[in-house]
């Protein structure tokens, strides 16, 4: 990776950081009889949180969850993550797998997807869910920001894997970021300037993780890698057209960016800002439709809004069942913020929304 452009964060994302690292010192509320293993699955080091099983009860539900932090931040053992996954496997009465991929700067794309990938199929091999009393048609693949990115990826590659004989039965997708062809839909330009996510600090987390030089910002910013003469990037244009895909409320006066000449040479250089498995947005509708039943959970006061509801029509199209869940009042990464000091009702509710639909569906 580039370390040198990773050391030279913005102050936005040695601020968010800082926010990290505090709560990753919290000591949370215990859940009560939630057993919590420290193991590997296929090389990934996982999470494993049990509830305590019932007299006469059957298999339990599951859900596999791949935590946010830009592919560069956070940890699935952080006090907030740690304490949504003891909720969840408490609420639901589920085993939660919480995996813990390697993050930028120690590898950079596509190491985190093969690590989401290569632990999320080791826990779906039938002997596996025996050992952890898991009924194999009850499983979801879940992720919040970067987490949901790696969740949807790795779900359409499970997909097609024509081998798997156990697939997850549904997906749940916490404002995903899925696509990096366009920073100026509607919600980048009303929400460029919003913390916790700005613009140009989305920017920066691609540019760490796809291992390309920072310096692209600027171009990035002003969608110079998709400009109209740009040919690599033609094929994609329609499947995240937001002036069809989004409706009047989301588009506002906004207008599309579009640059008649661009640098072409920007998709030579980083090939993977058009790679489906770092930007699921951009899959093709064959795969769409393969997808399991979706939850996607936006917020208005975040850049990453119009990605999930673009990404939930395209799936809708696809005649995919998808409950879209949108927050006018909320932002990105509120859902970590449940506990003292930072316990916002944002957060209680959208979790809280998250989980009743896991518990419906599930």
């Amino acid at each position: 990776c580039h370390l040198i452009g990773y050391l030279r964060l913005s102050h936005h994302l040695i601020a968010l950081n800082f926010v990290i690292c505090t709560f990753d010192k919290l000591d949370f509320a215990s859940h009560k009889d939630v057993k919590i293993t420290d193991t590997v699955f296929d090389g990934v080091e996982v999470r494993v949180y049990q509830p305590p099983a019932k007299e006469d009860e059957g298999l339990k539900r599951s859900v596999v969850y791949i935590h946010g932090g830009g592919w560069a931040l956070a940890r699935a053992k952080m006090g907030a993550y740690n304490n949504l996954c003891r909720i969840m496997a408490e609420s639901l009465n589920a085993v939660v797998v919480s995996v813990e991929y390697r993050l930028v700067p120690e590898v950079c794309f596509p190491e985190q997807w093969h690590d989401a990938l290569r632990a999320t199929k080791h826990f779906l091999q039938p002997d596996v869910l025996a050992e952890y009393s898991v009924d194999p048609s009850r499983i979801a693949i879940s992720g919040d920001s970067a987490g949901g990115n790696l969740a949807a990826a790795v779900c359409q590659q499970l997909s097609k894997d024509e081998h798997l004989t156990i697939r997850p039965k549904l997906q749940a997708l916490i404002y995903p970021v899925l696509q990096a062809f366009d920073f100026s839909t509607p919600s980048y330009q009303q929400n460029m300037n919003i913390p916790i996510l700005r613009r140009t600090v989305m920017i920066d987390y691609w540019t760490y993780y796809l291992n390309a030089n920072s310096d692209l910002t600027p171009s990035l910013l002003i969608n110079n890698h998709t400009a109209l003469d740009v040919g690599q990037a033609a094929s994609f244009r329609e499947r995240l057209n937001w002036t069809s895909l989004l409706p009047s409320s989301f588009k506002k006066t906004y207008k599309p960016v579009i640059q008649t000449t661009g640098k072409a040479e920007i998709m030579q250089e980083v090939p993977a800002l058009l790679d489906v498995r770092a930007a699921p947005l951009l899959a093709e509708d064959e795969t769409l439709q393969l997808q399991p039943k979706t939850y996607i959970l936006i917020c208005e006061n975040d850049v990453l809004r119009d990605d999930g509801m673009m990404y939930a029509k395209r799936l809708e199209k696809a005649g995919v069942e998808v409950t879209l869940d949108h927050f006018e009042d909320c932002f990105h990464g509120c859902m970590i913020f449940t506990s003292w000091p930072a316990d916002f009702s944002a957060g209680v509710q959208t979790r809280n929304s998250y989980i009743k639909w896991l518990d419906e569906n599930l």
